[in-house]
């Protein structure tokens, strides 16, 4: 058991090693040296999202009969940028909330309150995300159309 740990560890060590050669490569390496495929999928590597899994998943899904290079990366792009906002907006919410934690509820107010995702998300249904916060017109109660100055006059006439 003992030799095997040590040829565990061994294999860990060359293979800690073997990334360490790479990513210092990969730091000294020049952009200009890239050719475009390259240089997409090394700017790729930026993203919070898999680039390759969207590929993937873009080939997969019979979408279109061919995936460009740059289709992934752009998508990869376009659903960061999504995340990012409503991210970002549903904290606003839960701050005015005064609430620590991003809920459902907080999403749907995003959601609902802005036009754009609203458009994009009009169909889509938040679980746990409650309804918008909303009274009809004919429950509230009426108002008059008559100034408060005729109203005053129309009272001292009656007396």
């Amino acid at each position: 058991m003992e030799l095997r740990e040590r040829k565990t560890n061994a294999v860990v060590n060359l293979e800690a090693q073997f990334q360490a050669q790479n990513d210092q490569k990969v730091m000294a390496m020049d952009m200009s040296t890239l050719d475009d495929t390259q240089r997409v999928y090394w700017e790729a590597q930026r993203n919070a999202f898999p680039v390759d899994r969207i590929a993937r998943f873009l080939k997969v899904g019979k979408y279109a009969e061919r995936v460009g290079v740059g289709a992934p990366v752009h998508l990869a792009g376009v659903l960061e940028y999504l995340t990012v906002e409503v991210l970002e907006l549903a904290g606003n919410a839960a701050r005015d909330n005064k609430k620590s934690r991003v809920v459902l509820r907080h999403m749907q107010l995003v959601v609902r309150n802005d036009e754009e995702l609203s458009k994009l998300l009009g169909s889509v249904t938040i679980a746990n995300g409650g309804v918008m916060p909303n009274i009809h017109n004919s429950v509230l109660p009426k108002k008059t159309d008559l100034p408060k100055q005729l109203l005053l006059m129309t009272n001292d006439v009656v007396k």
